[in-house]
């Protein structure tokens, strides 16, 4: 044994929930002084997805480094029973509330995949981005030796990238490069900064810079930070 902690698949029990608790997302680099008021500094300095567990008037709140997207921020997860007091004492901390549409655009900007649109059965994780959540260590997972194939041979065929946008396009409009189809946009946001989307193109079609056609309108490829395209190295 090597230390590691392991959970025979027979000795674990899982359970739903979804209905018993609340997740707020705490996204910025003010998140960092809700960390010195709640004396958690040390948790700052902690690899994403650490977490420790504290009492907020009365309140048990796990908080875990990262918010989601690739920018700074925390997660605060509290029973249900709690949520109106816990999102009182965040705004009163300084938090500023984040409406739906607020987060669809960030989460577009930064490159998060989300699920029924970059996340459905037509693509796998490496093909989404999601190499940081794919251990290539680990053994005998679902899907393992495609993902481990993939890696080796590097057969990723299609690439998640943002796309900068002259006009506003609905998901599943095509992406063609001189009126060749090379992909097919999957989200589309409207932002101070003008319209920008997501969209699967083939790998060997474009890369960051690469001037596309989205249906009626132009784009531009451009990285976006949630997401990786980078082949795993193994250490030696």
């Amino acid at each position: 044994m090597d230390g590691s902690l392991y959970f025979p698949f027979d000795r674990v029990q899982l359970r739903d929930l979804s209905k018993e608790v609340v997740i707020l997302a705490l996204m910025g680099p003010d998140s960092e002084k809700l960390l010195k008021s709640w004396n958690l500094e040390n948790l700052g300095q902690q690899p994403e997805a650490s977490h420790a567990l504290i009492e907020l008037d009365g309140i048990s709140v796990r908080v875990a480094v990262g918010c989601g997207l690739g920018l700074p921020g925390l997660m605060a997860i509290a029973p249900r029973t709690g949520a109106v007091q816990l999102w009182q004492k965040l705004t009163e901390a300084g938090a500023i509330p984040l409406g739906r549409q607020g987060w669809e655009e960030l989460r577009i900007q930064q490159g998060r995949p989300a699920p029924d649109r970059e996340l459905t059965e037509d693509y796998n994780p490496l093909e989404a981005g999601l190499w940081q959540a794919i251990s290539f260590e680990k053994g005998c997972y679902i899907g393992q030796e495609t993902i481990a194939r993939l890696n080796t041979y590097k057969g990723v065929k299609q690439r998640l990238w943002g796309v900068k946008l002259q006009s506003s396009v609905t998901p599943g409009t095509p992406v063609a490069i001189a009126d060749s189809k090379v992909g097919i946009l999957t989200s589309c946001a409207e932002t101070e900064a003008g319209p920008v989307g997501l969209a699967y193109v083939r790998t060997k079609a474009g890369e960051a810079g690469t001037q596309v056609q989205v249906g009626e309108t132009s784009g531009e490829l451009v990285a976006v930070p949630f997401v990786t395209h980078k082949y795993y190295q193994p250490q030696k």
